[in-house]
C-alpha cells in the first residue's frame, strides 16, 4: 500500500485573521502536475523562489480549519514553518538523499545516518 498522506504539526503555526492558531495539518504526495503546472504561473516566472509557495498550497490538504489553503496562506507562514513543510515535502516525495537513515536490526529503531555512526550501533 502506498502512503499518500502525511499528518504534521507545525512548529509555530499559522495565525488567521481572527487570531486562531492552526498547527495540525495533512500533506499529500505531489503529482507530476503539481510540479509542472506552477512553472507557468506568472509569479513563478518572475520569481522562481515562489514555486515553493505554490507547490505547498497545492499539496497541503488541511491546516486546522483553514479552508482553502491558498498561496496567500502559505506566504503568511513563519519561515520556520515554511522550512518544516518543505522538508516534509521532500521526505514525502522521496527527494532527500537515499541512505539518509538506518534501522537498527535489533530494536528496529530508525536513526538518521549521522546518529547511527555517532552512536556506534
Amino acid at each position: 500500500m502506498i502512503r499518500t498522506e502525511f499528518a504534521f504539526t507545525l512548529p509555530i503555526g499559522y495565525q488567521d485573521e481572527q487570531g486562531t492558531l492552526h498547527r495540525e495539518g495533512t500533506m499529500r504526495r505531489a503529482t507530476a502536475a503539481d510540479e509542472i503546472l506552477p512553472l507557468r504561473d506568472p509569479r513563478v516566472v518572475s520569481n522562481p523562489a515562489y514555486l515553493a509557495v505554490i507547490l505547498l498550497a497545492r499539496v497541503v490538504t488541511r491546516l486546522g480549519s483553514v479552508d482553502p489553503i491558498t498561496p496567500k496562506v502559505v506566504e503568511n507562514l513563519y519561515a520556520t514553518d515554511m522550512a518544516f513543510l518543505q522538508s516534509l515535502y521532500n521526505r514525502a516525495n522521496q527527494l532527500e538523499p537515499a541512505g539518509d537513515s538506518v534501522v537498527c536490526p535489533q530494536c528496529e529503531q530508525r536513526f538518521r545516518g549521522e546518529a547511527a555512526v555517532a552512536g556506534g550501533s
